[in-house]
């Protein structure tokens, strides 16, 4: 094993990060090689910087003017949009996401977890957890009602094991007591848990008495010995709709909660800044009993997964991002006006829903954040779909042939109703 590689796990030892570390989590590190040293020779090298395989002129990236006149030149140097970005992101965005989380999430003042790494988007974020910590032989328990990706870079990617509990309890609401039931039934008292609030498909989060109660009962959990990772997938959030919604993320009462849970926080600039196609998300770590250093050499090896795979994140998405978070004018306005709209659509929705209540063809699943809602379907999900392509130039999504997702973040507010009574007049074509 490498000699960086052993100081990390020296670093790391008898943490419950140590417990959790995959093979290759213990294997990888972050090199002293180019990247490194390049980023030492930035702050010290006056005369000459030979160090970084990138075309300079006059300090700058050479480039191309029909690319960079594209731009607010005023605003950004050729640095700023064709330089390669740092392995952990643009310093000042780490610290700026770093300050919104506890912006939005109030209860993290004053607690200790990590610096914000960036990924290449959200996905990406998952995906590095899943190499640090995951493979086969581990278990993620997710939600039956869970996005498709997971299965795919948990159990195809890394070789491991999904098991799934309801996600709704008789009343509609969280199933805590399954959730328990199934994180006590893994032999080995060491479980990973994912969950994603805004819930992707249903558009469900918890009231923030069933979020007080997740948390309970995993520290109960914990007390009893089980050491868990908590992944809280937050790609949604913000998005709430409703007053009794739980409004932070869970990533806030269990940064701290005890020292048998690691929770990690994977969002992303997405949906919360609006940049889908910037592919800029973010990892951040906390553990009641981890330190400043453990959270570096943790960091350090996020660092090394990001370096061997992508080496680092897209650079012109992070400083437009930067200079809208800093300098924007209309960035708080753009954000409200959007979220005031999915707001809208939301109540729309909800009222067009109301008119076919008793339609024991599509039961819709208790939602009320995020960008969808979902029917629990009597019949095939995917024959409804392809029906509603065929006959309607419906799109909508099937999952696993007894859910169907509308999407209706994509849909204009005055069409939403008609959205809503033709998936209904097509269920009653295909199934009565």
């Amino acid at each position: 094993m490498h000699p960086l590689a052993v100081e990390l796990n020296e670093a790391l030892s008898g943490t419950i990060v140590d417990s959790m570390l995959s093979d290759i989590g213990r294997r990888i590190f972050f090199p002293k090689g180019i990247v490194a040293q390049a980023a030492e020779a930035g702050s010290q090298a006056k005369r000459f910087n030979a160090t970084v395989g990138m075309s300079t002129s006059g300090g700058q990236p050479m480039h191309l003017s029909d690319i960079y006149n594209k731009f607010d030149t005023a605003s950004f140097k050729p640095a700023d949009i064709f330089a390669y970005a740092p392995g952990g992101g643009d310093p000042r965005l780490r610290a700026m996401w770093k300050e919104e989380m506890i912006k939005k999430n109030p209860s993290l003042e004053g607690k200790r977890f990590s610096l914000p790494i960036v990924t290449a988007g959200l996905t990406h974020g998952l995906s590095i957890i899943a190499m640090l910590f995951f493979q086969p032989g581990d278990t993620l328990v997710v939600p039956d009602l869970a996005w498709d990706n997971y299965e795919l870079i948990y159990v195809h990617q890394q070789g491991g094991e999904m098991v799934s509990f309801p996600l709704y309890d008789e009343t509609g609401a969280f199933n805590v007591e399954a959730m328990v039931a199934t994180l006590r039934a893994i032999p080995s008292k060491r479980a990973r848990l994912l969950l994603n609030f805004p819930n992707n498909p249903t558009g469900y989060t918890p009231t923030k008495g069933d979020a007080q109660a997740i948390v309970d009962a995993l520290v109960t959990l914990a007390d009893e010995g089980m050491e868990l990772m908590v992944i809280s997938d937050d790609a949604y959030f913000g998005l709430f709709f409703e007053e009794e919604t739980a409004k932070e993320s869970l990533f806030s009462a269990l940064c701290d909660a005890h020292k048998n849970i690691f929770a990690v926080k994977c969002d992303g600039a997405t949906k919360e800044e609006l940049v889908w196609g910037f592919r800029i998300g973010f990892v951040t770590y906390g553990s009641k009993e981890l330190t400043d250093a453990h959270l570096d050499a943790l960091n350090r090896r996020t660092l090394g997964i990001i370096r061997s795979t992508v080496s680092n994140c897209d650079k012109p998405g992070q400083s437009l991002l930067v200079e809208a978070m800093q300098n924007g004018k209309r960035y708080a306005a753009d954000k409200q006006a959007v979220f005031s709209e999915m707001k809208k659509r939301y109540d729309v929705l909800r009222r067009a829903l109301k008119k076919h209540e008793g339609n024991d063809l599509l039961i819709p699943y208790p939602f009320n954040s995020g960008y969808f809602m979902a029917f629990k379907t009597k019949g095939s999900a995917e024959v409804l779909r392809r029906y509603l392509l065929e006959h309607y130039q419906v799109g909508c999504i099937n999952i696993a042939n007894v859910t169907l997702r509308l999407a209706y973040c994509s849909v204009e507010c005055d069409k939403i109703e008609e959205l809503v009574d033709l998936v209904h007049r097509a269920a009653g074509e295909v199934w009565s």
